[in-house]
């Protein structure tokens, strides 16, 4: 396994800690929320943890295979 995919692969479940907030126009602490479970992956929303604006998401995508039964 080549060096470069072993670097991806670690960075591949990466969570933010602290991001930039435009309202309070500075890099702030953030909290993690799911919005929303979807098929393929989860999406995650940052935020701010001064005002509570959002500053970002992220999708972890899901690696086993989702059944639906109806």
């Amino acid at each position: 396994m080549s060096s470069h995919r072993v670097g991806k692969k670690q960075f591949e479940q990466f969570k933010a800690s602290m991001l930039f907030c435009p309202a309070c126009k500075q890099a702030v602490p953030v909290r993690e929320r799911l919005l929303l479970v979807l098929a393929d992956g989860d999406l995650y929303d940052y935020m701010c943890v001064y005002c509570a604006s959002s500053v970002g998401s992220r999708k972890e995508s899901q690696t086993k295979e989702v059944k639906i039964l109806i």
